[in-house]
């Protein structure tokens, strides 16, 4: 038996590949697995090649893996693009009605069988996602009866005929392929997981979540790939707690509705990717003057324009930091797991209200689609704070003076009402302003409010601000990275750890404002820093020697081609440096 099983399918967008997946592997979930996907597909409706892949193990995994076991091929070109993967004695099952065939020097089994005339026989070709499936879930052993589960709540809407279809799909794919390979695969048989409860979805459905705990009410987001199903799962969701999402028309409509609704006291979020960030940014500077908290997502994708917008990125960190003009108190938090995106967000509506900034939230695409397990979340935990925002009558000023929105504090953060309170009246303005938020061009005041506005976060640190995996301090190699990759850094660590190398890992989460002393020590007892990041300039390398320095350790580990990296590829580059 064998601990875990790496499982592939692949088609034309369009022809059931992600449902396939969805059913696959939420059935593997209902028995208690451990799974970690990553889809790669075209951006386009329909049409263009696309695949999704899944970790299967007993125990947690947060990488893709090298190799691949299991193949399922809706068409040749997914067999040529994928078929390298496979390990010897692998298997492709795929569609005999294209006479499919392996690519000469892969050692791998083939199972042809009929999945669209199975599928056609039954009704309609459409069917042929569940024959495909059935016949790779026979070849693995399992219990057909949790499989039938899953079929039973992906189609049960559309009526009971549909769903024994459906079912029945499921049975003849699996009959079809036990015949051929005389029975499940001994080799392929998965040892039992552990049975425990686990949650699966997606980094941005996590987010979804954690801002709906965190007191949202109001998202208002244009839709963009890979940030849509935030405000796809919102949509359904926030009804049910008295909240609603809007539509705009574009970016910059969504970005100063949510600063208008923030300020009327109604926690409120967008999201986006690269090309809506860079239309936010005059409006991000708006709620820094104007000191009215802002909560905002960015799903970071290939780049520039229209780039690479369904693949893997992390080439937006300068525009995080730097993309507004002039210069403004901002926090960004770049969230590694799962279960961070849902605490970041909470912790990110709260740091929004008690230091009144806006605050940004960095994910990058395998995070915010790549489906995967996670721990059970503690609700129990979770605690709003709402800063220095007024929600008490609040006492007459005197002389008829207005409230002071901007009042000079010994902290910087200054009293917050809620429009129309009594005695709570004050002026909002984009340009400078005094205490009171009358406009001011006067120096002394113009350097005072600079003073203030910049000075309230200098020594704000998220939780985990810098988190840290470490053999011993001075390790031979320091490897340094944000988002995705730290379950990828860790299996490379590993095969390290084997080869005798020692190493550390740190995973940098607050990019701004830099917790340069969180990271130094590190820095300074390693005697090699890699960093590594999906972006071709490095530019969290450039961030780390503007901050800390440390130039002759640092060593830049870059990949841009649209696709994660893969454990191999960071032990390869780790072992090259010693």
């Amino acid at each position: 038996m064998i601990s875990q099983l790496s499982w592939k399918i692949g088609g034309q967008q369009g022809e059931g590949v992600e449902s396939t997946d969805r059913i696959f592997s939420t059935a593997l979930n209902r028995l208690g697995y451990y799974l970690y996907g990553y889809r790669h597909f075209s951006s386009r409706i329909k049409g263009g090649h696309t695949n999704n892949k899944i970790r299967i193990s007993t125990k947690p995994t947060r990488a893709i893996s090298d190799d691949l076991d299991i193949l399922v091929a809706f068409d040749q070109e997914s067999i040529d693009l994928n078929a390298g993967e496979l390990r010897s004695g692998g298997v492709v099952v795929a569609d005999a009605k294209f006479s499919p065939t392996i690519p000469e020097g892969i050692q791998a089994r083939l199972f042809a069988v009929p999945i669209t005339t199975i599928a056609e026989d039954l009704g309609t070709s459409l069917m042929k996602n569940m024959v495909a499936s059935g016949a790779s879930w026979a070849l693995l052993g399992l219990p057909i009866e949790v499989f039938n589960q899953a079929v039973e709540e992906e189609f049960g809407r559309k009526g009971p005929a549909i769903v024994e279809k459906n079912i029945e799909a499921v049975k003849r794919g699996a009959d079809f392929v036990l015949e051929q390979a005389g029975g499940p695969l001994e080799e392929f048989k998965l040892e039992p997981a552990d049975g425990q409860q686990k949650l699966f979805m997606i980094g941005n459905e996590a987010m979804a979540l954690g801002s709906i705990a965190a007191g949202c009410r109001l998202m208002s987001a244009y839709p963009i790939t890979p940030a849509s199903e935030i405000m796809e799962y919102l949509i359904k969701k926030l009804p049910k707690f008295g909240g609603t999402v809007v539509q705009t028309e574009d970016e910059i409509a969504a970005v100063t509705m949510a600063i208008g609704a923030n300020y009327g006291g109604v926690r409120t979020m967008t999201a986006s990717a690269g090309p809506g960030l860079s239309l936010m940014m005059e409006a991000i500077g708006l709620s820094g003057m104007t000191e009215t908290p802002l909560v905002i997502v960015d799903t970071q994708r290939g780049g520039p324009s229209t780039g690479l917008p369904t693949k893997q990125e992390q080439s937006d960190i300068n525009a995080l930091i730097y993309g507004t003009h002039g210069e403004i108190p901002k926090l960004v938090v770049a969230p590694s797991t799962i279960e961070e995106c849902f605490y970041d967000m909470i912790e990110g509506f709260n740091m929004a209200e008690k230091y009144q900034i806006p605050v940004i939230i960095a994910t990058d695409l395998q995070l915010s689609l790549g489906k995967q397990s996670c721990d059970v979340l503690d609700y129990e935990s979770i605690a709003i704070n709402r800063g220095k925002l007024q929600l008490d009558e609040l006492p007459p000023l005197e002389d008829n003076r207005m409230f002071k929105r901007y009042e000079w504090t010994e902290d910087g953060i200054s009293p917050r009402v809620l429009p129309g309170m009594k005695h709570g009246i004050h002026h909002v303005t984009g340009v400078e302003h005094d205490q009171e938020g009358r406009p001011s061009e006067n120096a002394l005041n113009r350097q005072k409010m600079m003073d203030k506005r910049l000075g309230k976060i200098q020594s704000l640190r998220v939780t985990n601000a810098v988190k840290v995996n470490a053999d011993e301090p001075s390790a031979e190699v320091l490897i340094v990275a944000m988002g995705s990759t730290g379950g990828t850094i860790e299996e490379a660590r590993a095969r390290l750890t084997r080869d005798g190398m020692a190493t550390s890992h740190v995973t940098v989460r607050q990019m701004h404002p830099f917790p340069n002393e969180l990271l130094e020590p590190y820095l300074k007892a390693a005697k090699k820093v890699v960093v590594l990041e999906n972006n071709a300039t490095g530019q969290l390398a450039n961030l780390i020697k503007q901050n800390v320095g440390y130039h002759d350790k640092i060593e830049n580990v870059l990949k841009y081609d649209g696709t994660p990296f893969l454990p191999s590829e960071v032990y390869k580059a780790c072992k090259e440096l010693n």
